[in-house]
């Protein structure tokens, strides 16, 4: 493969096609959300809560633990865009199974039909912590530097507006039916736009080639200490990702209790998944045009202030809970640590060791892959109060990591 080096074209050329991945992947997210749409399902078939944390274990946490095996098998080769691919058409593939489990849900016995959809969610899952080590590294070296920090806010209003459109056909589609059928349609369609989204994937030029070597698991158990010992900020970070990570596994949980507590009928999954959206939207929105004025550092404390609300609002709260408020501010929780995440991984690491360091945040995922089981059990056995006040320990926790990360930019 002939070697590029990065211009200003390929920078741009990179930039578009990074963006019409965001662009339709954006539109898949309502048709799969993992905090309303993914959970109400499994409520729907016969899920309870020690199963919705599974699930949420899965699909936040788990499945990003698995990048410490991929990283070192990633890593030994110079051009990681073919992993990339690999990633998302397993992605595609799980989608499409999940709708076909759905449709002929009516001939799998209840037991079996919730395991063929953790396996298939599965597989989705894994897909992603698979393709986002290629991703982070075609990224970090592909884009121009000055570039990334627009690129980020350009593709959170760009996916703003499509967020707001797919929430509306997502909401439509999901009450044109009744369960499994209408599920099944979010699937399937989910599977076609993201198909669409892998073109991105596919027109991507990758530059500058970047192989870290790994001869086995002890030399890159070796490398990591090596790094921890060398960057004084990666600690903090993978601290700062163990607890603050848990504020975006909440909303499966909420609307758990929501739908335990409360009339069924006045929990909309369709009206919550929209108001979630254009909390995430108005967040893009603001921060794209305060790009360049705002540090990570302030935007990591203003999630922490906003994760210990949504608690506070569930326990004291007279009467019924405003959870439409709550997905919204759920919404803007998830877009500032999707855009902080990213970000902040982009200022620690470096471009030879990016994808080590993608494989390394796997590692700051286990308090976040451990809590949503913990959660589960401990609602079943306790109630949801102890639950809500062992998030809030976590969630301040995670001040004194943000404190010592200091981000500059």
């Amino acid at each position: 493969m002939q070697e590029l080096k990065l211009t200003a074209n390929i920078s741009k050329h990179n930039f578009r096609a990074l963006l019409w991945h965001a662009a339709f992947i954006a539109f898949v997210r309502n048709f799969i959300d993992v905090d309303t749409v993914i959970p109400a399902m499994l409520i729907d078939a016969g899920g309870e809560s020690i199963q919705i944390g599974i699930m949420t274990a899965i699909m936040l946490g788990g499945s990003s633990i698995t990048q410490l095996i991929f990283a070192p098998f990633i890593s030994n080769y110079s051009y990681k865009k073919p992993f990339l691919l690999i990633g998302i058409n397993s992605r595609i593939l799980a989608l499409l199974g999940i709708s076909l489990v759905l449709f002929y849900s009516g001939q799998i016995h209840g037991n079996f039909l919730i395991w063929f959809l953790f396996l298939l969610i599965t597989v989705f899952s894994l897909g992603g912590a698979f393709a986002n080590i290629g991703y982070a590294d075609i990224l970090g070296k592909s884009v121009a530097q000055e570039s990334r920090k627009s690129f980020f806010s350009v593709k959170q209003i760009l996916t703003g507006s499509i967020l707001l459109i797919s929430a509306l056909i997502a909401k439509k589609v999901i009450v044109i039916s009744d369960y499994p059928t209408n599920y099944a349609y979010m699937f399937l369609i989910g599977s076609s736009f993201l198909l669409i989204a892998s073109f991105g994937f596919w027109k991507l030029k990758e530059v500058v080639p970047s192989k870290l070597s790994i001869k086995n698991p002890t030399h890159f158990f070796s490398l990591v200490k090596t790094e921890l010992k060398q960057n004084r900020r990666l600690p903090y970070f993978l601290g700062f990702i163990n607890t603050q990570g848990i504020s975006i596994a909440l909303l499966p949980f909420i609307l758990l209790y929501a739908k335990e507590n409360f009339q069924a009928a006045d929990i909309s999954t369709g009206l919550l998944l929209f108001f979630k959206v254009i909390g995430s939207v108005t967040t893009g929105l603001l921060l794209f045009l305060l790009s360049g004025k705002y540090k990570y550092r302030h935007l990591l404390f203003t999630n922490v202030i906003l994760a210990t609300s949504l608690p506070l609002l569930v326990l004291f709260v007279t009467g019924t809970p405003h959870f439409n408020l709550i997905f919204f501010i759920g919404g803007i929780i998830f877009a500032i640590y999707s855009i902080t995440i990213n970000g902040v991984l982009l200022e620690v690491s470096g471009t030879k060791n990016r994808a080590l360091y993608t494989g390394i945040t796997g590692a700051g995922n286990i308090l976040p892959a451990i809590f949503p089981l913990a959660g589960g059990w401990i609602i079943k056995q306790f109630g949801f109060q102890p639950f809500f006040i062992i998030y809030l320990v976590i969630i301040l926790s995670s001040l004194f990591f943000i404190y010592k990360l200091n981000c500059k930019k």
